[in-house]
């Protein structure tokens, strides 16, 4: 199972341009709202057609500009989960499903409402349903129909905080179990790491290389990465004469490296994750860290957390610092100083 995805769509203004090759994986294509993933999804399903590329499904070749390619979507063997679900409103979801399964699989119906915990709902319409029925009705088609692989298109953004956390369980169950290649849109860091395997972030319609989740979250190369996997401090910074400035967060290390690579001189910003500062007295590493006074501009209370917004001397922007509140009323018995790892200062490309 694999898909091979290199295309081009132009829609006005906006530019798809997206390039990734799967195996027997989940890929989550993460991004900010509108920039091109669901469009995605319509070009390899066939539902939209791309101006130029390639599209290989399994090894059949779906679409190919320059051989005049491009199979209707019933001869792609693809499932697709829409973020509406696209239930047939007028059918029961006995009938949603058998409408998949055809005349010679009707013994299979059982089994599907079993296995998705539907049997006491065949007949019942969509308008009927809660939301985490819905899902599970349109997941149940969906599989019904034997998919070679499965895109899926932000499918928990329509459900409440518990419902989704229940869903996202069982769609992550059966996709183990599958060993197709999965397509998973989201725009939730957390809901992307749970979910996939690999990741292609999309930006204004371009694709990144497709990177390993841990890799990505640990080690982000660009100001993207860092924004999209949840990185609250990002600001404008440079290497210059053996210095790594960060003026806006009032932060300068020494970085006097003889070997400096080419990604390095490309450096335009950093990134802090909140959960990485630390108290200063509480830093007992080897590894080397920056260290600093502060002053606190605010504390913004959580249910189980702090979250303070320090300025560092000669800073211009706050830092946002988040930590467990045990920790921040210990706060109060030690000098006010904060420590943030070298480690944890990513250096971020434009």
């Amino acid at each position: 199972m694999a898909i091979f995805c290199d295309i081009k769509k132009k829609l006005g203004n906006f530019t798809l341009q997206v390039s990734f090759d799967i195996k027997e994986e989940t890929v989550a294509l993460m991004g900010a709202s509108g920039c091109g993933k669901s469009m995605t999804l319509r070009c390899i399903a066939g539902i939209m057609k791309p101006d130029s590329g390639k599209i290989i499904i399994n090894g059949l070749t779906v679409y190919d500009s320059e051989k005049k390619i491009d199979l209707p979507p019933q001869k792609r063997r693809v499932g697709y989960m829409f973020q509406d679900y696209a239930l047939f409103p007028n059918m029961t979801v006995e009938q949603n499903i058998l409408s998949v399964l055809g005349k010679n699989r009707r013994d299979e119906l059982t089994e599907y409402a079993k296995s998705y915990h539907l049997t006491n709902l065949l007949k019942h319409y969509p308008k009927q349903l809660s939301g985490g029925q819905k899902q599970r009705c349109a997941l149940a088609r969906m599989m019904a129909a034997e998919p070679e692989i499965i895109l899926l298109d932000e499918p928990f953004s329509a459900l409440d905080s518990y419902l989704r956390w229940q869903m996202e369980q069982e769609i992550t169950a059966v996709l183990k179990q599958t060993q197709r290649s999965v397509l998973f849109v989201s725009h939730d860091r957390d809901e992307v790491f749970r979910v996939s395997d690999r990741v292609v972030i999309i930006h204004k319609g371009i694709s990144e290389a497709i990177a390993e989740k841990h890799k990505l979250y640990r080690q982000p190369v660009t100001y993207v990465d860092a924004l999209l996997t949840g990185c609250k401090n990002i600001c404008g910074a440079e290497i210059k004469d053996g210095m790594l400035i960060a003026k806006d967060f009032g932060i300068t290390l020494n970085y006097q490296k003889e070997d400096m690579q080419e990604t390095e001189k490309n450096i335009r910003y950093i990134g802090i994750r909140s959960n990485h500062i630390q108290p200063a007295h509480q830093y007992d590493s080897d590894a080397p860290a920056f260290v600093s006074a502060y002053s606190v501009e605010q504390m913004i209370e959580n249910v189980f957390t702090c979250v303070l917004m320090v300025r560092l001397p000669g800073s211009e922007t706050a830092l946002r610092w988040e930590m467990q509140k045990d920790d921040y009323e210990d706060l109060s018995f030690h000098d006010s100083r904060l420590a943030i790892p070298y480690e944890y200062i990513y250096l971020l490309q434009e």
